[in-house]
């Protein structure tokens, strides 16, 4: 997963902050780390294809790396992601646009 992702170009990442993970019910944490295809999974629903500017973000769907698709909404400052808000990003790195949330999204 990791290569897919530093060889992928152009995607947009909503990375979860640590936070978002204590969220999760011991249980959910357990059943997520212990399954690598599901911790896969998990991670390629949080990447979306091309780069989006916060322009891009206002109430449109995106289509993930996993092969879902992931529902941004605005409301004057506040971006959600799905149950996720964005908490801060727009981020450029060599090959994507980072934003970090406050929730682990689910596909």
């Amino acid at each position: 997963m990791t290569d897919r992702l530093e060889t992928a170009k152009d995607i947009t990442l909503f990375a979860p902050v640590d936070a978002a993970f204590t969220k999760l019910s011991a249980a959910e944490q357990q059943q997520l780390f212990a399954d690598r295809d599901k911790l896969a999974q998990v991670v390629s629903y949080h990447v979306a294809m091309g780069r989006h500017s916060l322009a891009d973000l206002s109430d449109t769907v995106l289509p993930t790396l996993q092969g879902g698709k992931l529902t941004i909404k605005r409301s004057g400052d506040i971006y959600m992601v799905n149950e996720a808000t964005v908490l801060c990003g727009n981020i450029q790195t060599a090959n994507a646009t980072v934003y970090f949330i406050d929730t682990v999204l689910k596909p």
